[in-house]
């Protein structure tokens, strides 16, 4: 086999059958404005789960707590990239469903986000993504369904 011979890595940095995004790649090309200016970065990536960071400075509300929202952009990062990775061949993963419930606060450090496939279908994937704080107390649970829509040509 040449080296034109393989297929070219996709939008994760993974080649076709491997289960491992390339995280180094990811990170460098960023996950989107959004999370980008939130400071979410990836630490691991793979066909089992999907695990980044958030700091709290800079993600509060006014009573220095962490933001819901920010717990919320953290767990549609997380799902829909890692809906992206488990996408089959042609397809793009649309959220239709997001929603949390927030069980703690966080006030310093950073928040550890754990995102696990419950289902992964042809059509539609559902994650939960799990939120700690540094001392591992859960702070907020997290349901993202994702829809497949087909890429057009």
């Amino acid at each position: 086999m040449t080296e034109h011979d393989v297929a070219a890595p996709n939008r994760f940095g993974a080649r076709p059958g491997e289960d491992t995004a390339d995280l180094e790649y990811i990170n460098s090309v960023g996950l989107g404005a959004l999370a980008n200016t939130m400071g979410i970065t990836l630490t691991e990536f793979n066909r089992e789960r999907a695990v980044a960071t958030m700091p709290v400075e800079g993600n509060t509300q006014p009573y220095g707590l962490v933001n819901g929202g920010a717990y919320a952009v953290l767990g549609e990062t997380l799902g829909s990239m890692h809906a992206g990775f488990l996408a089959p061949e042609g397809k793009v993963p649309v959220g239709v469903d997001i929603n949390a419930t927030h069980t703690g606060s966080a006030t310093s450090g950073n928040i550890t986000a754990v995102c696990t496939p419950i289902h992964a279908g042809r059509s539609m994937t559902v994650h939960e993504i799990v939120c700690t704080d540094d001392d591992g107390r859960r702070c907020s649970t997290l349901r993202i369904t994702n829809f497949y829509k087909t890429l057009k040509a």
